[in-house]
């Protein structure tokens, strides 16, 4: 979706939803909500359902096109879906672009989930299945659900935000066998040395969490990490039937 700038609006869903700064009005507007964030899930469930294995990639929405960043995101992308995967970004310029481009023109499955912003914000030309959400929660959601890992090229902070959400989800181990790759040595050398020297020296974390992060300047050991962690692992489980969920739920002490 493509904006005017004369069109925009000043506020965004996501801020009026967390904004505590009102009356009693909120009896009336929350509830219905509830509603909208439910039909974002439900639309993005039912659009990505099939999709198949599949590898979010992040990274900056600044990212020019003769950078070489972009060309190395597009490479990345490209021999993603060689190896049979389908890409996920978030729909965006930048590295978001140079990605969907790249899946796009291997003739693979190129997923855009954009998210609205108080400024110009629309799906590049190269997303081939697109969504847009007002929640960020809601979009995050499916960039974990339906990807296999994550590839994070040099990004700010929404980039650093999936990064460390990702992070948090493995170590807390609501998702296993979920590499996580940063593209670029030079840039992500100073965040893992602080790190080092400030989490696991504070005993803040343990030594072996920076494990889950492996680092690389190469498209094509990236790409095999993905590919080994996949083999390693064997076919996919059978998916829970959502009524033993609801059976479970039910049950006395659950």
């Amino acid at each position: 979706m493509s904006i005017r700038p004369d069109q925009l609006q000043r506020t965004t869903y996501d801020q009026r939803l967390l904004d505590s700064r009102h009356d009693a009005d909120w009896m009336t507007t929350d509830p219905w909500r509830v509603m909208r964030i439910q039909a974002e899930f439900v639309e993005g469930f039912g659009a990505l359902a099939e999709l198949g294995p599949a590898i979010s990639i992040f990274g900056s929405a600044r990212t020019a096109r003769d950078h070489p960043d972009y060309a190395l995101a597009r490479d990345v992308a490209e021999r993603l879906v060689r190896a049979g995967y389908a890409v996920i970004t978030g729909g965006g310029p930048g590295i978001m672009e140079a990605a969907n481009r790249g899946a796009e023109e291997a003739g693979g499955v190129s997923v855009g989930l954009g998210i609205e912003l108080p400024f110009e914000q629309r799906l590049n030309d190269w997303v081939d299945v697109g969504i847009n959400f007002r929640y960020f929660f809601a979009r995050k959601t499916m960039f974990v659900k339906y990807a296999r890992g994550f590839v994070v090229m040099p990004g700010g902070f929404g980039t650093l935000d999936e990064l460390f959400e990702a992070l948090t989800l493995v170590q807390t181990h609501k998702i296993t066998t979920f590499p996580i790759v940063l593209m670029g040595t030079r840039f992500w050398s100073g965040l893992l040395d602080w790190v080092g020297e400030q989490l696991i020296f504070h005993e803040l974390i343990s030594p072996s969490d920076l494990d889950l992060l492996q680092v690389t300047d190469s498209a094509e050991e990236a790409v095999s990490i993905f590919v080994d962690a996949d083999d390693s692992v064997g076919p996919a489980a059978s998916p829970p039937n959502p009524a033993d969920e609801d059976i479970a739920w039910q049950r006395p002490g659950m």
